[in-house]
């Protein structure tokens, strides 16, 4: 009898159509269901293919099941979450793009992201990507490529995620409160840059579509600024 594992069952996109809905997604996460170590293995393993500078696979996740670890690290979330709510013009709900359908959406927006700070622990899962080092002190350099090799990994994760009928948001909100957060995840934030956090769930449908965005002509700038 063979002893194979069963093919991962993947959301049939093509490729435009994962990277057009693949959404931060709060309000629509299943708390209730458990995310398999397999399935989250299979994401890791689509974000070692992402870019890395100079080929060092610097990119390292920290994935947090256990309870009492997701409920710090959501305590952590919600104090660096007021932090963030308190700067005007910097917190997502306090930002006016002179659009009716932008403000709607961004008003939507906000409301999904204050939930999020109240239940981030429940989560089933809770992602970290890291890179061990830190580069706070040094060329302009250092800190881009120290970033550069985990962000695309990070995403390529998230991506690989809702193929599989998960859920992700990018967040960074938590590191206002750093040290909390890194002792929730185990880490010793003096010698590992965590780049960003994200919860994992299962979602409830899978039906996402683009978000409002500019026009490219909007942001693209001809062969100079």
């Amino acid at each position: 009898m063979s002893t194979a594992a069963a093919p991962e069952s993947l959301l049939p996109l093509s490729a435009e159509e994962l990277l057009m809905t693949t959404r931060g997604v709060r309000k629509r996460l299943d708390f209730s269901r458990p995310v398999e170590r397999d399935v989250l293995r299979s994401c890791v393993a689509a974000a070692l293919q992402a870019p890395s500078g100079s080929n060092r696979w610097a990119l390292q996740f920290v994935i947090v099941t256990d309870a009492d670890r997701r409920r710090a690290i959501g305590e952590a979330y919600r104090a660096g979450y007021e932090t963030y709510r308190s700067l005007d013009g910097v917190y997502i709900g306090s930002i006016e793009k002179g659009d009716p359908d932008l403000d709607r959406q961004q008003q939507r927006t906000a409301s999904s992201a204050d939930f999020l700070a109240e239940h981030m622990g429940e989560a089933p899962a809770i992602v970290a990507a890291c890179a061990p080092g830190r580069a706070e002190e040094g060329p302009a350099i250092r800190k881009t490529t120290l970033l550069g090799s985990v962000m695309p990994g990070m995403w390529s994760f998230m991506l690989a995620a809702r193929l599989r009928g998960l859920g992700t948001c990018w967040t960074t909100v938590s590191l206002f409160e750093e040290e909390a957060t890194a002792a929730a995840f185990g880490i010793d934030k003096d010698a590992v840059t965590i780049a960003a956090v994200s919860p994992v769930a299962y979602t409830r449908g899978t039906d996402f579509k683009p978000a409002l965005r500019p026009d490219p002509d909007e942001v693209i700038h001809w062969d100079q600024w």
